[in-house]
């Protein structure tokens, strides 16, 4: 049987591998939970945090970038569209599959040029 010997990504929007902080806070709920991004597109994020939340649970983000960025941040509202538990040493937390829902321009411009930095 013939296989292919390199899998195509068939996304709309390839996703980055990334590793930056983000802050974030359900809608309606003004505690604040810290996180992970570990990868990005122009369509979403893939997150890691402690705090456990329900799939289509809205949430306000706010991404930091490291020093040396053009930018310190971005912010957009984002779906949580799948959720998966991992475990971190002794710790469970769970992973997230967030989309975009409502992002400024310049967000996004601000998004797309950091991806595009980030995959050449």
């Amino acid at each position: 049987m013939d296989r292919p010997s390199v899998c195509k990504e068939n996304r709309r929007h390839p996703r980055v591998p990334i590793n930056l902080p983000l802050n974030f806070r359900m809608i309606h709920n003004p505690n604040v939970g810290p996180g992970f991004v570990l990868n990005a597109s122009e369509a979403g994020l893939l997150i890691q945090t402690f705090k456990d939340m329900p799939i289509g649970t809205r949430i306000d983000i706010k991404v930091l970038f490291p020093k040396g960025v053009a930018f310190a941040d971005f912010r957009a509202v984002a779906a949580i569209v799948w959720k998966d538990t991992y475990l971190w040493e002794d710790w469970e937390g769970y992973q997230y599959g967030l989309k975009f829902i409502q992002i400024l321009d310049e967000d996004h411009i601000k998004l797309k040029l950091f991806l595009n930095n980030q995959s050449n």
